[in-house]
């Protein structure tokens, strides 16, 4: 692993990205506090407007349950600093948070803690995919797959399917089970957050009625599932993203240039907790949200980062392959461009083939191919001659 390389760029001291880094991963207690403050209450807010604008029109509710769920992406910010332990500077405060907001994201705290952390060390290591990102074959892998794997891939990159019904299926089922290679308090934190979700649902259930908390829940859940895979999404699958394998995989380079800097409206950075900061988090998950700005406008090392804007980020939709002789996502045109050059490069190995037999025809002695014709006609001419004997 080169941990000093920046693709493209010459290498970076590690002592230097770190000095500047360093200075913003102290948590601040106030500014934490305070996201709890304009985040969670917020959210808490919004349910009880839902549950007194239930009786009088679903027009009321459906809007607050839109806005609710983008709150939930906010709250899955906190989440997840809570889980890289960069959030408040107790230990004991981040685990209470980040159950809590566990809770209310569906997701149990200890085991994605675990899930989240392959994922960051493993970002952009092509011979290291499967664990915490989103599903990426090679142009190559693709070619070579059944066609049961290759329908599967193609539905699980469907835009309906990855940012609409995967998100739901993730939050609601995947998540409530544990992976077999977890340890033991991952899996506990399963169980515990499962019981936790199951008595929330129950009192919502009671206090609502049974499916209009199911509508609200599900729409919540939609909103803030599909906006949070998109997030995720755009941040290591973008135009110009690095991926390498073994030793030439780079933790900078999968940083500067595996993460994107998604240069988002102030609204929606606020809603999604500054993440757009993607490559800051991941040269250092030690820093807390509300830093990664002030980091990035630190140094001109990190302003050097290509931003991706909100409409330069719909090209994502186009990716679905790695080409990695070429080192850059590609759309199914690419795939099957290399199909076609791959059974030309067949048939004109076949054609190679038949060349060489002419060539080794041309070498033979043009008297041997000259008495071999001579030859033939002499004996259609005794063939023609008996003919005409025997016929009279």
């Amino acid at each position: 692993m080169k941990s000093g390389t920046y693709s493209g760029k010459p290498a970076i001291d590690n002592s230097t990205w770190k000095a500047i880094v360093a200075r913003y991963q102290q948590p601040s207690t106030i500014r934490a506090c305070w996201q709890i403050i304009d985040t969670i209450i917020p959210y808490a807010a919004l349910w009880f407007l839902m549950y007194i604008s239930l009786p009088v029109s679903w027009w009321l509710v459906i809007p607050l349950a839109i806005v609710a769920g983008g709150l939930l992406v906010r709250v899955f910010i906190i989440f997840h600093d809570c889980g890289h332990g960069s959030f408040f500077k107790s230990r004991a405060a981040n685990d209470a948070v980040g159950f809590l907001a566990g809770l209310l994201t569906f997701t149990p705290y200890y085991h994605w803690r675990w899930e989240h952390a392959i994922h960051h060390s493993s970002a952009g290591h092509l011979d290291r995919r499967g664990t915490g990102d989103v599903w990426t074959m090679t142009v190559q892998e693709y070619l070579e797959s059944s066609l049961a794997k290759k329908f599967a891939y193609r539905l699980a990159r469907n835009p309906i399917v990855m940012f609409i019904i995967a998100p739901v299926f993730l939050f609601v089922v995947r998540q409530r089970f544990a992976f077999l290679r977890a340890g033991q308090r991952e899996r506990h934190s399963v169980h515990m957050m499962n019981l936790a979700i199951l008595g929330m649902a129950i009192g919502l259930a009671w206090t609502f009625g049974l499916w209009a908390y199911l509508i609200i829940q599900s729409i919540i859940l939609i909103v803030a599932g599909g906006a949070g895979v998109w997030l995720f999404y755009v941040q290591h699958q973008f135009e110009g993203v690095y991926w390498e394998r073994g030793e030439d995989w780079s933790y900078v380079a999968a940083a500067l240039e595996g993460s994107s800097f998604y240069k988002l409206p102030r609204i929606l950075q606020w809603f999604s907790g500054n993440i757009g900061f993607h490559h800051i988090h991941h040269l250092s998950p030690r820093i807390p949200n509300y830093n990664l700005e002030k980091c990035h406008r630190a140094d001109p090392l990190f302003q050097e980062v290509k931003p991706i804007t909100l409409f330069s980020s719909l090209k994502s939709f186009r990716f679905r392959l790695w080409d990695e002789p070429q080192k850059r996502l590609v759309g199914y045109r690419r795939m099957h461009q290399l199909r076609h050059q791959q059974k030309s490069g067949q048939g004109n190995r076949a054609s190679k083939k038949d060349r060489h037999t002419n060539k080794a025809l041309e070498q033979i002695p043009f008297n041997f191919l000259n008495y071999e014709f001579k030859s033939a006609v002499f004996n259609i001419r005794i063939h023609c001659f008996l003919l005409r004997s025997i016929t009279g």
